[in-house]
């Protein structure tokens, strides 16, 4: 006895299953559900769904409405129907007309014939009853010319009276009737809503302006004006619409002989036959609409989604960045894409780098605010707690000297905070300006050189003459000022005693904002001091980093280099810092500070 394993479903754990197959298809049919409903819920995808589809059935209703090819079809059935209707004239007006232009009948002899008698025409004498066209030969030429082009045929006499209609004329040409019934106007209650709609729109589409057509049966055909026309001598064509709405052309040609109006024959078209082929036509225009309709529903709803979900991630990214400051978000990154969602992700990325930044610098300057101010309170108050208990006035001397110059290094301190916390305040609220650097070095130097400090440093100023012109930079002269001020006056501080400070200024290139070589100008100040260590090139632009040996203690707050550097990198421009070699390479002859500004171009 052996067991088959495909009998087994243990033995076929990787076999889907029918139920499986049933649970996967609606799961995936609710993913692509719960997407379709997650994209349309932006108001920026519906948006641009709509404003497409609007655009493409905007032209859909105006290509319908004002549609050429319903003109052309009629107008070239017109002339169909005029050259149709000369050719059946032509032959009815050969065959057809009486050669004598009479017919004659004796009255009396109508009294006596008895019930299925006719009278003999060709023989008659008494002139009591007229035909301009004979009736009995228009069958046959009328059936042959009319029946294969699906037209009615109308004939009426000179005086407008219906001689025969092709509705009467039986296949072997015989006349049924003669009186045709009016053809009773379409039940509105008995066509479907579907019907009534089509021809709602039939009508409003197709047939605007155009008169109703009316079937006056047996009536005088004067009452149509082409057949008036025709009576007259000339063509005429009227295109009506019937009450279905179905267009109905009709021409109106005279039946001559020997250039005498004997008739005329009025040639009408069935009703639906321009209106199906307009129709058909009009089925091909939809079914493109409908394609085109799903095309740009793909192409749009793949074009929102290209910008609307972008946008709601950079949204959100934002709201996170807002709401948890600290947990530092990260905005999206689409800068890979050549767009504008590209450029906007590159903003707000380096927006939120940048406000992180400023966030760490706030809490680095915070905590280096407290530190330094912790200092001189910590000796402040040791010293007011010594001072009661000092023995002998020298101490207390000693003491309310500590005092006071605690109380001056917290004043400075205090003051230079202050300006660095507004640096960036007002450089961002002013307006940058062009700025003359010659005559900014000259009111700084002229003021530096009068202010008496004891110590007997000349600021000396070096600009060619012929090249005193033309040194603009786009920026805040206030501040700018307050650069050559610090870096001048940190000079003088460590020049000796009768030394010299040298402002010099240059055009030199540098990388500027844009990553790129530019055209700026180097503003440059020496000094004869001792130089820079080292290994402080860099930290002396530090927020209260000062290295002053020879200098007592709290004499400077260590902000006027960082101050400096701040203000220069907010005009796209560097400073920094070297040491002037002396006549051997390893001597040094003093420091020197370069600050580059990028020019203004003109």
């Amino acid at each position: 006895m052996s067991v088959e394993a495909h009998d087994d479903p243990a033995l076929t754990p990787a076999a889907e299953t029918p139920a499986d197959s049933e649970t996967v298809a609606p799961s995936r049919w609710k993913r692509f559900g719960a997407t379709l409903v997650s994209r349309f819920s932006s108001s920026l995808t519906r948006r641009i769904v709509v404003l497409n589809l609007g655009g493409l059935v905007v032209l859909f209703v105006a290509f319908l409405y004002l549609n050429q090819f319903r003109e052309g079809l009629i107008d070239a059935r017109v002339q169909s129907l005029q050259t149709q209707g000369e050719i059946i004239a032509a032959a009815i007006s050969a065959s057809a007309a009486v050669e004598t232009d009479a017919i004659t009948i004796d009255p009396e002899k109508l009294l006596q014939l008895a019930p299925g008698e006719s009278v003999d025409l060709e023989n008659g004498n008494d002139a009591s009853l007229e035909f301009s066209i004979n009736p009995e030969r228009i069958g046959p030429v009328l059936r042959r010319l009319v029946s294969p082009t699906r037209t009615r045929a109308r004939i009426y006499d000179r005086d407008g009276y219906m001689l025969l209609d092709s509705r009467s004329i039986t296949a072997r040409s015989n006349i049924l009737r003669f009186d045709l019934p009016n053809t009773p106007p379409d039940d509105p209650a008995s066509s479907t809503i579907f019907e009534r709609t089509w021809n709602l729109l039939r009508g409003r589409f197709g047939s605007v302006g155009l008169p109703v057509y009316e079937d006056i049966g047996v009536g005088n055909g004067r009452a149509y004006p082409e057949v008036q026309d025709a009576l007259n001598g000339h063509a005429g064509s009227v295109v009506r619409v019937n009450t279905r709405g179905e267009t109905i052309v009709s021409v109106g040609v005279p039946v001559q002989r020997f250039r005498v109006v004997r008739g005329a024959l009025l040639l009408s078209t069935q009703g639906g036959d321009i209106d199906k082929i307009i129709a058909s036509e009009r089925w091909a225009i939809i079914r493109i609409f409908l394609v085109s309709a799903g095309v740009m529903f793909l192409l749009s709803f793949f074009l929102a989604g290209t910008i609307a979900e972008p946008m709601r991630k950079l949204a959100e990214a934002a709201e996170r960045v807002r709401r948890g400051i600290r947990s530092r978000q990260e905005i999206p990154d689409f800068t890979k894409r050549s767009d504008e969602i590209g450029h906007l992700s590159g903003a707000l990325r380096d927006m939120t780098q940048a406000l992180y930044k400023r966030l760490d610098a706030i809490e680095s300057f915070a905590a280096d605010v407290a530190h330094e101010l912790k200092n001189p309170l910590t000796s402040l108050r040791s010293a007011v707690e010594t001072l009661p208990r000092a023995r002998n006035d020298e101490s207390r001397g000693r003491l309310l000297e500590v005092i006071q110059h605690d109380v001056r290094r917290l004043d400075r301190l205090i003051s230079d905070i202050s300006d660095a916390s507004r640096l960036d305040a007002e450089l961002a609220r002013a307006d940058m300006e062009p700025v003359d650097l010659t005559q900014l070095l000259d009111a700084v130097v002229n003021m530096s050189n009068q202010v008496e400090r004891g110590d007997g440093v000349k600021i000396t100023l070096d600009i060619p003459a012929d090249i005193r012109r033309g040194y603009l930079v786009f920026g805040h002269d206030s501040r700018l000022g307050q650069v050559m001020t610090n870096l001048i006056e940190n000079a003088r501080s460590f020049s000796p005693h009768g030394g010299s400070v040298r402002v010099a200024m240059r055009r030199g290139r540098n990388i500027g904002r844009s990553g790129h070589l530019e055209d700026g100008i180097e503003l440059i100040v020496d000094d004869d001091g001792p130089g820079i260590p080292a290994h402080a090139f860099e930290r002396i632009f530090e927020r209260f980093y000062t290295d002053r040996p020879n200098h007592g203690f709290g004499q400077n707050s260590g902000l006027g280099l960082s101050i400096s550097r701040q203000i220069a990198i907010a005009h796209g421009g560097h400073i920094w810092a070297l040491n002037r070699r002396g006549t051997r390479d390893d001597d040094v002859a003093g420091a020197r500070f370069i600050v580059w500004l990028p020019a203004a171009t003109p």
